[in-house]
């Protein structure tokens, strides 16, 4: 088997966590970081499969990882990162810098089944690699939610449109899932059991500036400790229609 890989080492003291970033419990509640919270991305122009570089965005405490296996074109990503969400995110990102339509899809799955529930995998179009990027995105949760994500602006807080297949927030995990640019809109697809790939809910309309970035990305919203997604059968086309 033939893997390409990139690797950061791990750092000898894993910085203090800030008590809003603790995830959400029976005693506790993740609450948005303070306004002029940041932390700076950490950027590496090293290609990896169908993408140009990747990011650890908002430089999570523990840094992150990726490997792309040749022979079976998955990829997985590990990362920490207390969430993608709110005004600023953490979490490694693949990508690749794009301009006018695009389409990509993934089959998505998490190795650990103990993981924490809300982690996420996300296809996501980026402004920028700043932690506070103008974004849209589509997440898929460890539980099986799936939604549709924007931060309008940079620096604003994100909103969504949630979508759980079962019941409750704990239900059916999509096989396959898919984001689409068509100028200023912005939609997501999905595939329950292998069927066609279909649009879920409504677009949003965000104009991006070009160029923008276009890839996925993993986030354990554990911020100390890190955990994995695999992405398989990836497609990434510069034009709107190839979901797939």
């Amino acid at each position: 088997m033939v893997m390409c890989a990139a690797f950061l080492p791990v750092r000898a003291q894993t910085p203090a966590i800030p008590d809003w970033a603790l995830p959400g419990s029976a005693t506790h509640k993740q609450v948005p970081p303070p306004a002029d919270y940041h932390r700076p991305s950490k950027n590496f122009d090293t290609p990896i499969g169908l993408f140009d570089g990747m990011s650890d965005i908002g430089g999570p405490a523990v840094p992150g990882n990726a490997s792309y296996d040749i022979a079976t074109k998955q990829y997985t990503i590990t990362s920490a990162g207390y969430n993608i969400w709110y005004q600023r995110d953490e979490f490694r990102y693949l990508w690749k810098k794009m301009s006018g339509d695009a389409s990509l899809a993934a089959d998505v799955t998490f190795p650990d089944p103990n993981g924490f529930g809300d982690r996420k995998v996300v296809l996501a179009i980026r402004q920028n690699l700043d932690d506070d990027s103008k974004e849209a995105m589509l997440g898929e949760h460890g539980v099986g939610m799936i939604h549709l994500a924007q931060r309008a602006e940079k620096g604003a807080q994100m909103k969504d449109l949630q979508y759980r297949f079962g019941g409750g927030l704990t239900g059916v995990h999509a096989r396959r899932v898919g984001i689409e640019k068509r100028g200023n809109s912005v939609a997501i697809f999905v595939s329950l059991q292998g069927e066609p790939m279909q649009q879920l809910g409504p677009p949003i309309e965000i104009r991006f500036d070009e160029p923008f970035y276009v890839g996925v990305g993993f986030c354990s919203h554990l911020p100390d400790k890190a955990d994995s997604a695999v992405l398989s059968n990836v497609i990434l086309e510069n034009s709107a229609g190839k979901v797939r």
